[in-house]
């Protein structure tokens, strides 16, 4: 039997840019069972990225009902939000964003000193990960010594380490040549097959590819919902 994991319920949120109201998502409703595998495609400004923020809890809706492991977060504070992205989600972002001043494998461990984790341990778990995704002999080099690709796994292994239910990616190959973009989807691929939900944000229909069911977003509303 399937089980849900998320479910979203006549969503809408609106950006107002001077004195004009944008709306990003109008009344989107959708489900995501454990262990699926996602893509949400759609062009600039169709509201994919702000769909994106909400379900990873980074934005709030002005409307609608958010249920993210059986629980309401459309509401919660920010600490509130915070505890949740910590203990249920992981995040890769197209820019990486690593910590310059900071090896791989304390990257990979910043999201376990949020959780209050020892440091021999969340060091230990930081190792973990990143053999996890190729790069146990990595741990100790900064990003600039790290290829686009070799930095987009550590982004994974981060992403990882808290041993998230979601894995969510916001276009995760969009600095990446074809050949690197490759293999950093296979390592999607993999997690999701090790039973993680996946769920990306990407322009690429090639990227998508990878994915068993595609979203289209046009103008804040669900366009297509197909499965591959």
């Amino acid at each position: 039997m399937k089980e849900e994991i998320i479910r979203i319920e006549d969503v809408r949120k609106t950006y107002r840019v001077g004195t004009v109201e944008v709306r990003a998502l109008d009344r989107v409703s959708l489900s995501v069972n454990k262990n699926e595998y996602v893509a949400i495609m759609g062009p600039s400004g169709s509201g994919k990225s702000t769909l994106m923020n909400i379900l990873g809890c980074l934005d709030t809706p002005d409307g609608g009902s958010y249920t993210l492991c059986g629980e309401d977060v459309s509401h919660l504070g920010d600490e509130a939000l915070a505890a949740v992205r910590n203990q249920r989600l992981g995040f890769v972002f197209q820019s990486f964003a690593l910590m310059p001043r900071l090896s791989a494998e304390e990257n990979v461990a910043l999201p376990l000193v949020y959780a209050g984790v020892p440091r021999a341990q969340r060091l230990s778990r930081a190792n973990q990960a990143l053999q996890r995704v190729g790069l146990g002999n990595r741990t100790e080099h900064y990003p600039n010594e790290l290829s686009g690709g070799q930095k987009q796994r550590v982004a994974l292994a981060r992403a990882l380490v808290t041993n998230p239910s979601i894995i969510l990616a916001d276009e995760p190959t969009g600095n990446l040549d074809s050949a690197t973009s490759e293999e950093i989807m296979s390592l999607f691929d993999e997690i999701n097959a090790a039973g993680n939900t996946v769920i990306l944000v990407t322009h690429s229909a090639q990227i998508a590819e990878h994915a068993r069911r595609v979203i289209c977003i046009r103008d804040g509303k669900i366009n297509s919902d197909t499965l591959t």
